[in-house]
Parts: C-alpha cells; structure tokens; sequence
C-alpha cells in the first residue's frame, strides 16, 4: 500500500517513508494498515479497535487516540495523512 511518501509492507510488516524504514508497535502497524486499506474513509474509534483487537478486546476509544499521536509522530511530516474528524474518528488522505 502506498499513501503519499507511506508505503506499508504488510508481509513484511515493514513501513517506509521514502527511504526510511521506520518502527511501528504491532498496534500501530495495524491502525496504519487498516487506515491504510480505505483512504478517505472515516473509522469510529470503536471501529479501530474491533478491527486491530477484535470484538472482545477491552480498551478505551482513548487508547486509540495514544496509538494515533504516536503513529502520526513517528511518521514525521508524512503524519499529517492520518486527519482527525471530529466527533467521528479518523481517516487517512482524502
């Protein structure tokens, strides 16, 4: 998947931006690829967590938040692909 200068290997479980390989937590490797899988489209925090943790998982919309800023922070400038809707969740692009 590539998504600006993003590019995500999920085979490999590898995330690039440009040239640089950069080092995402299982979580955050899941967010990005899951946001990854339908730019544009905007996820509930409810719905982030189903599909990285499944159904069952106990966490907080909250936690999602945490996963994000670290993922947008480690991401560099290419973070500002991943927008915040307010009062909905998020989206990556579009």
């Amino acid at each position: 998947l590539e998504i600006g200068e993003v590019t995500i290997h999920p085979g490999r479980h590898e995330v690039r931006v440009g040239a640089a390989r950069v080092d995402l937590t299982r979580t955050e490797f899941r967010i990005l690829q899951f946001l990854a899988s339908r730019p544009g489209w905007v996820f509930t925090r409810s719905q982030i967590v189903r599909a990285v943790h499944g159904d069952d998982y106990p966490v907080t919309g909250r936690s999602v938040d945490v996963q994000v800023a670290a993922l947008r922070r480690k991401l560099g400038p290419s973070g500002d692909l991943i927008q915040t809707v307010r009062g909905v969740g998020y989206r990556i692009g579009g």
